[in-house]
């Protein structure tokens, strides 16, 4: 160092840094800048994030403020940046990385990130010590989340703290200027964890190479549990029908579409299209599901993977493991341009969560769970401590929307207009996620999944514990849906009573609009659209299509769907004939219900049920008007999924193209009340699905606009938000925000969080704080 630096016109100031800035590269980051700089001083993690004191020329320690900020490393987020000015000590030389200190935690631990392309360059290089090592990261690579108890971000906090590095691996861990600098999960093939292949019966595979020889499982049809970065996965070659036949069996799946993994993006151009938005999403770091529209020849390479509809979803690599099947199929060549050539395998790549429970993480609880499934297992011993299952996202009118999120955005913080008070939500029955707030973020969970079994229970408390350790926060206030059966609700009166908390409970379709508020930091009154399956209404009924004025905590409904009956109670969510019988019998046609359906159990008895009204609760739901569509067009008699009616709907709509809506196709009621009872009307004799699809989803659109627009002229607002399930449509959401767009209406819709009740605890939240400050 230049001691002329160290004059009396040097400067000293203590620095915070706030974000995601913990396991990322930041510190050697500052290191190299201040050796640039000929700046002295130290850097240190610490529960707020990341502190350092820096000393030397004025002029260079402003650059260097304002380098961190423009320069940080990829992976870094950096929040805000707070200076002080301290005494110069005029014998302090050199800039050092200080150990971690303790104290109260207001930061966050990165996300996980796919390999980069300096690990994946050694991956691939047989000169390297780390060539084809599964387990390859570095400062800006690699597991993160899944594999860290609690902050401070230190090996000795994460699931690596009992492997010791060997002397070159700890010699990287300990050089400042090294890529692999405090790396937590740093390891090579000397030290480090190692791969295993596993028999059905648990017996381990006498191999060389555990890699190569669960490829040639793969290519020989076989079903293989692979341990990714959180949790595991079931993997078929998609290209063989009769694998993925027996996997869909195994799993129970019916026809649930599965996801595929290919090696590259010029890969997944194989077998759907892809521009360019979508190429950048797809080759992101966090590496999500993307869902893409198929060439037209997709479904015969890849049959019986996404039966019956218009979108795959495609994902590329997002552990170095994954690489390395794609590596050898591809022959191991050297280096990494193969990845940007077209290779054609592709795997099926489904969570390992046998019957509906929560994913597999753990290496003995694979082979007790997923027995009967999986014939191979490929391991290793590196424990996933946070179970995540892989994120799923679409790009909607140029930007992309999260299906599920979880893997590479949790846990991400999702900023809030303004600071409140800490709160716990707890989420809703189906796609459960918690969300705890902390200051002015909210930290969104992963994808924990629906409620329906113990595992998946006793999974969400575990999250909910997770994340209060992780960031170190303990909720003032507990939010909660107004369902009180459901057990996430049980879960939050419970930890409400325990800690004698204040518990609000907020009604389902306000806590959707909600969300889309929280995100967008509006806090101005708005006209909102929820539009589901399903919601407990405040009169206790079931709603689904809603208008809503929402101005903070205060909700009040403007409108609703007409209601139709629900034969047989929540079976009839589920088969969607039913709900076309329901129609009928409104049309008064119910003597035809046994002539369309007639093949169907209990088609005989319906209308006499619906008659009588026995066990035939009326709904508001959107959910189910598009399934007395899919019924009345013969699309779908029984779902074999959630949303799969309306799914199979909207992929017929689109390979139909452009439709005109019905002249008279809808009536607005003088309590506001929209009936599309004219369309149905209408569509059942359609003999041709596409067309009725088309119209349907034309219709719609037009009806839901007048509503829309005659409601926010009436209440004077000028923005609407969008949120509940049904806006996953694209037709409907791109066609609904044009027209209204067009209007003059500002429209909001979901983005960081899902708009389906993967977002409901980020709603549930924002109200609580709402409530909270007022």
């Amino acid at each position: 160092m230049n001691t002329d630096a160290l004059t009396d016109r040097s400067q000293r100031c203590r620095i915070r840094v706030r974000g995601v800035v913990q396991g990322v590269g930041f510190r050697p980051f500052v290191f190299r800048l201040a050796q640039q700089l000929d700046l002295a001083g130290w850097v240190r993690n610490d529960g707020e994030g990341v502190e350092m004191e820096v000393q030397g020329a004025p002029g260079n320690v402003s650059a260097l403020l304002a380098r961190m900020i423009k320069e940080a490393p990829s992976l870094a987020r950096v929040d805000t940046v707070e200076r002080a000015d301290c005494v110069s000590l005029p014998e302090d030389r050199g800039f050092t990385i200080r150990p971690s200190e303790g104290g109260a935690v207001t930061t966050a631990i990165g996300h996980d990130s796919t390999v980069c392309p300096d690990c994946l360059s050694e991956l691939f290089d047989p000169a390297n010590r780390r060539w084809r090592y599964a387990l390859i990261n570095c400062t800006h690579c690699g597991p993160r989340y899944t594999l860290t108890g609690r902050l401070p971000y230190d090996r000795a906090n994460t699931s690596m703290a009992g492997f010791v590095q060997c002397d070159t691996c700890q010699d990287e861990y300990e050089a400042p200027t090294h890529r692999r600098f405090h790396a937590e999960p740093n390891a090579c093939p000397d030290c480090g964890p190692q791969l295993s292949l596993l028999q059905a019966d648990g017996v381990r595979v006498a191999s060389h190479d555990p890699v190569a020889d669960t490829l040639l499982h793969l290519l020989t049809g076989h079903i293989v549990a692979i341990k990714g970065v959180g949790g595991f996965n079931l993997v078929c070659d998609a290209r063989n029908p009769e694998a993925v036949e027996r996997l869909r069996a195994r799993k129970a799946r019916g026809d649930k579409p599965f996801a595929v993994m290919v090696a590259g993006v010029a890969s997944a151009r194989i077998y759907a299209r892809v521009n360019p938005e979508e190429a950048e999403l797809l080759d992101a770091p966090e590496r999500p599901i993307v869902l893409l529209d198929k060439h037209s020849d997709a479904d015969m390479h890849l049959w019986g993977v996404a039966p019956d509809l218009d979108q795959i979803g495609i994902m590329l690599p997002n552990s170095p493991l994954h690489y390395l099947l794609f590596h050898d199929e591809a022959g191991r060549p050297t280096g990494t341009d193969w990845l940007d050539e077209a290779q054609p395998m592709a795997l099926v790549m489904t969570s390992a969560n046998p019957g509906g429970e929560p994913l597999v993480i753990d290496n003995d609880e694979a082979l007790s769970r997923l027995s009967g499934i999986a014939e191979l297992y490929l391991m290793h011993d590196r424990d996933v401590l946070v179970r995540c299952d892989d994120s799923v996202a679409r790009f909607t009118q140029g930007a992309p929307s999260f299906i599920r999120r979880a893997r590479g955005y949790t846990p991400t913080a999702i900023r809030l207009a303004h600071k409140g008070p800490p709160t716990l939500a707890f989420g809703s029955y189906l796609k459960n996620t918690v969300c705890l707030t902390r200051g002015d973020e909210a930290f969104l969970s992963p994808h924990v999944g629906d409620l329906s079994n113990p595992a998946t229970c006793t999974a969400m408390d575990a999250t909910v514990a997770h994340l209060m350790t992780v960031l170190a926060c303990r909720p003032e206030w507990v939010a909660c849906d107004w369902h009180p059966d459901v057990y996430a609700t049980q879960a939050a009166h419970r930890y409400a009573e325990t800690h004698n908390l204040p518990l609000i409970a907020v009604q389902h379709h306000h806590a959707h609009i909600g969300a889309v508020l929280a995100e967008h930091g509006v806090d101005e009154p708005v006209l909102g659209l929820a539009l589901d399956g399903v919601g407990l209404g405040n009169d206790g009924t079931a709603w689904g299509g809603e208008l809503l004025r929402v101005d903070g905590a205060q909700c009040d409904r403007l409108g609703h769907l007409q209601p139709l009956a629900l034969p047989g109670g929540d079976r009839a969510a589920r088969e969607p004939w039913r709900m076309a019988a329901s129609a009928l019998h409104v049309m008064g046609l119910s003597e035809h219900i046994a002539e369309r359906f007639g093949h169907l159990r209990g088609a005989d008895r319906i209308g006499a049920l619906l008659d009588a009204g026995t066990r035939c609760p009326p709904t508001t739901s959107m959910g189910r008007w598009f399934d007395a569509a899919a019924g009345l067009l013969g699309v779908c008699d029984v779902m074999h999924y959630e949303g799969e009616a309306a799914m199979r709907l909207e992929s017929l709509a689109a390979e139909y193209g452009p439709a005109l809506a019905l002249p008279g196709g809808w009536q607005i009621d003088h309590d506001n009340t929209l009936d599309l009872m004219p369309t149905l009307l209408a569509l059942r004799n359609t003999a041709e699905a596409h067309r009725g699809a088309a119209v349907f989803h034309a219709t719609l659109i037009a009806a839901l606009e007048a509503w829309v627009i005659t409601t926010a002229r009436s209440e004077g607002v000028r923005i609407v938000a969008l949120g509940g399930g049904c806006f996953l449509n694209r037709l409907l959401t791109e066609g609904l925000s044009r027209r209204l767009a067009v209007r003059g209406l500002t429209v909001l819709r979901a983005r960081q969080a899902p708009t389906n009740d993967g977002g409901l605890a980020l709603g549930q939240a924002w109200v609580a704080i709402q409530t909270a400050m007022a």
